[in-house]
Formats: structure tokens, sequence, C-alpha cells
């Protein structure tokens, strides 16, 4: 399923924060969004998975969801929003007791999220014996379990320090290699952006709309900490954002 964003702006009370938002994200893609701090990335991912409706503008489904699949739309969040009194398998089985499934298709789900996100033997430990790269392992093997069409991303590895980071980078590339799945994930790290992204969206300073979109060409399997293909697009990302980033920072600080 593809996902077509067409002219959305939106404004809270009398503040614009997004004006004109044009994107086409298609099946299989990873598109990261980037931008200086309150250009309306979060807004953009809340406009697109439903929860708030655009000022103007319109968010379009294009093509069926995958076989199977539960929930088109699904989030991960950076604050992994698990159940502390259920277990990794109880935390992921959450969110298929809704939809009618079999005890045994169920399981067979939950341990197959599980052996994808190499979880399996954690299945009965509770989140407070988890470190935080592993309970972002669980939610998202909690969403891969609905076989979305959409994965919205919402800065997932900004609570993790840089080693895990790294580790949840190269899972969730691994991820992608062995199933494809399509994503649009904000985040405000731009190595993330040029490791993950087959396509990075910059948004301007407040009111946010689209300064570019970059390719990154180099296939997403091929891609590794310290690569140096990725060091020019990054460094582009920069240019762009830098003079922004800079004024939208003295905005927050000055009120």
């Amino acid at each position: 399923m593809d996902i077509r964003i067409d002219g959305i702006s939106h404004c809270y009370g009398g503040v614009e924060v997004l004006r004109d938002i044009s994107l086409d994200v298609s099946n299989g893609q990873i598109v990261c969004v980037v931008g200086p701090s309150g250009c309306g990335k979060s807004t953009l991912l809340r406009l697109i998975g439903g929860l708030e409706k655009p000022g103007s503008g319109q968010v379009l489904q294009m093509g069926d969801p995958p076989v199977g699949s539960l929930n088109p739309l699904t989030y991960i969040f950076q604050d992994f929003a698990l159940l502390p009194w259920r277990t990794v398998a109880g935390n992921v089985s959450l969110v298929l007791e809704d939809h009618g499934i079999g005890a045994a298709a169920a399981q067979k789900i939950i341990d197959d999220v599980l052996m994808r996100t190499n979880l399996s033997d954690f299945s009965e430990a509770l989140p407070k014996q988890l470190s935080g790269g592993m309970k972002q392992r669980v939610a998202i093997a909690r969403a891969l379990a609905v076989n979305p069409a959409l994965l919205l991303m919402d800065e997932p590895l900004s609570a993790l320090d840089s080693q895990t980071r790294e580790l949840l980078m190269d899972d969730l590339i691994a991820l992608w290699t062995r199933q494809p799945f399509t994503a649009i994930y904000v985040t405000h790290n731009l190595g993330e952006a040029v490791r993950l992204g087959h396509r990075v969206v910059v948004l301007s300073r407040r009111p946010g709309c689209v300064r570019e979109i970059v390719d990154i060409d180099k296939p997403l399997s091929e891609r590794a900490f310290g690569d140096a293909d990725l060091e020019a697009p990054q460094k582009h990302l920069w240019q762009l954002m830098r003079e922004e980033a800079r004024a939208a920072d003295a905005e927050l600080v000055n009120g």
C-alpha cells in the first residue's frame, strides 16, 4: 500500500504549524522526516495516523494493505508504551486480542515476531527486567504482530544510548532486509536518517513545509556504522538545516 500526503496544512489555535505538505511514500520504503525543533514533525505523523484531522489537505491510502493486516497504520513511540505487569509475550499478544484470532494462530504470530526481533528467549520476562533497547524491541515486535501497511515511528531510538541506538538500527535494517516494510520515521538525528531512510524529507522551521527531499541511493542492506558513503548526504542535510535549527532554538529559548 502506498501513502499520498496531499497538501496538508494545520494550525493550533492561531499558530500555523504545517503548511502545504505533499509527499508520496511507496510500498516497502522507509521515509525519514527531519527538521528543526518545533517544525511539526510529530504533528505530521499524528495527522497521517488519523489521531488528528488536518486543517486542510488529505492523507490517501493507495492500494490494499498486506494480506492478513490487522491494523493498517501502527505506531512505535520513543517511550515503549509497554504494560509493566505483562510479560514480553503478553505485551505482544495485547494487539491481537480484539481481532478474534484463535489461541494457536495468535501464538504462531507471537513466536514469529519474537524470533524476528531476537526476543524468543525473553518471552516470559517482564519489562522491568529488560534494558531500554530490549523494551524497544518488544515495541517493534508488537507493531509487527498486526502486519501493518505502514509503521509510524516517532523518534523511536531517541531515549536510548548511542551504542544501543546503533544495535537497534542494525536490527531494523535486518528486519527490513528479511521482510521489507513501509515506514515514516521521524527523528532529530541525521545519522539515523541517512542510515535508515530510502528518502529523507527536510522540513523548514515553523510553519513546517518541505524544503527538500534527499534520496539515499545506497541499498539499505549495505549500510553500516561509520559508512563513508553516508557522510556526504548527512553533511548536506545539516547544511540545509543549520541556520533554521539555530533560529528555531532561539525561538524556543526566548518563548
